[in-house]
């Protein structure tokens, strides 16, 4: 009985050991799988992906389970062959995005994977371009954006223009901006066209897609307006003209036309900037203060006020003339100006020796076949003698009368004469000459003064040393009145033969 009873309690002190035993060998079988899932991380939508789930401590039959987000069971497979792996093979929807992991039970062990976050590519599809400001239109110095829009996902854009791919790096004026184009200010070398490429990747496979092309346009912003006016001759009638234009612009533009602050003429230049404008016009009448006015869709400019007045050739004329010379101060060309004091509208005509040149048919020409030494410029006011030889010499005048009326009256000036030698003196040889006749001047000055000076210290040397021998003469030796008188002819005869040789 005691040896029943000390049985039962070895048995029972045993027990835990045995329980505690048993627990640790679960745990370490239960720790012991570490199963490994492996897949992509980028699939394209409506592709096929492929998991592997692999548990190597695993021991037949082992139970495999592929789980989504939120404990979402996937799919299963049960391994009786000891291969210790499963493979999942899904087909990608719009809700296939999300983390995946696999459970695996083996042996009555559990084990859960790595976790894999999928996520769907949707390829580019709809692709287009839109514009900052809308129509693609924009003047120079604005702000202009281009933009790619798309539908997909995981996007990435390229720009071409002018079918020339956009780079930061060779394209400075371009700067990128995620689906953006921007042109921080507009010039005239942004006009082109513009189209962008949407794509994606996934691995080695990529899918683009192109927009299509928008052409943009670049205008210039409008100048000043200008204004002239002129007037023509019909029989008796006179008919005056008012021209509008600007040097800069993009058309199209609208010019009109006002007459002491009264529009009377408007018109819109689609193909150039100039506009012209019938008016009524008298010679000698005031027909007011005319203003050219320009608008465009930004923009409203005035030009400077012109009174319509036609002064007739009236007065005096006359022509001046100016010598230009080489840099080595080699007399070039000479050129006469006709200078008219009252005319808006002066025809000039130059005469030489009573000819009339260059020929009246070939007006501001500056090449005469037949008098290429003569060229005329500023409406024919300005003559240049391109040759200057004996042949150019001779009188030379102009006249003038209204270029509007071939009829009317000339106006002559006075004539000029040019006198052009076959060897001209330079400046520089003139300069020379006159020099050197001013240095031989001052030269044979100052030998003069010498010689003055030298002259009379030798007088002065002569009277000093005769007036001692006269002193000398005996007084007790008696002379005669007529001898006295020879002596002293004699003597003053010496003495003047004495500075005659001194000075010579």
């Amino acid at each position: 009985m005691q040896s029943t009873v000390m049985k039962n309690l070895q048995t029972l002190n045993v027990l835990p050991i045995l329980a505690l035993a048993s627990l640790f060998i679960k745990i370490s079988g239960s720790t012991s799988l570490r199963p490994l899932l492996t897949g992509p991380d980028m699939a394209y939508l409506g592709s096929r992906v492929t998991f592997w789930c692999t548990a190597p401590d695993s021991s037949p039959p082992a139970t495999y389970e592929l789980m989504g987000d939120g404990g979402v069971l996937i799919g299963t497979d049960i391994n009786f062959e000891g291969d210790q792996s499963a493979r999942f093979v899904l087909k990608v929807t719009a809700t296939s995005e999300g983390s995946y992991l696999c459970n695996v039970t083996a042996g009555g062990s559990t084990g859960v994977s790595n976790s894999i976050k999928l996520s769907v590519v949707t390829p580019p599809s709809n692709i287009r371009v839109t514009s900052e400001p809308f129509p693609p239109v924009a003047y120079e110095g604005s702000r202009f954006v281009l933009n790619c829009t798309a539908k997909g996902s995981h996007l990435s854009y390229t720009w071409f223009f002018n079918r020339k791919e956009v780079t930061s790096s060779t394209s400075p004026a371009f700067r990128l901006s995620g689906n953006k184009l921007v042109m921080g200010k507009v010039t005239l070398e942004h006009a082109g066209s513009y189209y962008c490429m949407a794509k994606s990747r996934v691995q080695d496979t990529e899918r683009f897609s192109n927009s299509a092309k928008v052409q943009m346009t670049v205008k210039v912003y409008i100048s000043k307006p200008r204004i002239s006016f002129s007037i023509s001759k019909e029989g008796a009638s006179y008919h005056g003209n008012v021209t509008c234009w600007s040097t800069r612009g993009s058309p199209p533009v609208n010019f009109s036309l006002t007459l002491d602050d009264r529009e009377v003429g408007s018109v819109t230049a689609t193909e150039s900037l100039t506009a012209w404008f019938p008016v009524a016009m008298v010679p000698g009448l005031d027909m007011g203060v005319a203003r050219c006015r320009v608008n465009t869709e930004v923009q409203e400019l005035t030009s400077e006020p012109v009174t319509l007045v036609v002064v007739p050739v009236r007065g005096d004329v006359k022509v001046e003339v100016e010598y230009l010379y080489r840099a080595d101060s080699e007399l070039a060309t000479a050129r006469l100006s006709c200078q008219v004091s009252r005319g808006t509208f002066p025809y000039v005509s130059w005469l030489f020796n009573n000819s009339v040149l260059p020929s009246e048919t070939h007006v501001d020409s500056h090449i005469q076949p037949a008098l290429s030494q003569y060229a005329v410029a500023d409406h024919r006011r300005t003559l240049f003698l391109a040759k200057l030889g004996p042949e150019e010499s001779g009188y030379y005048r102009c006249r003038a009368r209204d270029s509007y009326d071939d009829s009317g009256p000339w106006v002559e000036s006075p004539a000029v004469l040019i006198r052009v030698t076959d060897a001209p003196m330079t400046t520089i040889e003139a300069i020379t000459i006159a020099f050197c006749c001013f240095l031989f001047l001052m030269l044979a000055g100052c030998v003069g003064c010498v010689y003055i000076m030298f002259d009379h210290e030798q007088a002065h040397d002569h009277v000093a040393t005769t007036n001692p021998s006269s002193d000398a003469l005996p007084l007790s030796s008696p002379l005669s009145q007529s001898e006295g008188k020879q002596d002293d002819t004699s003597s003053t005869d010496s003495d003047q033969n004495q500075t005659v040789e001194i000075t010579v």
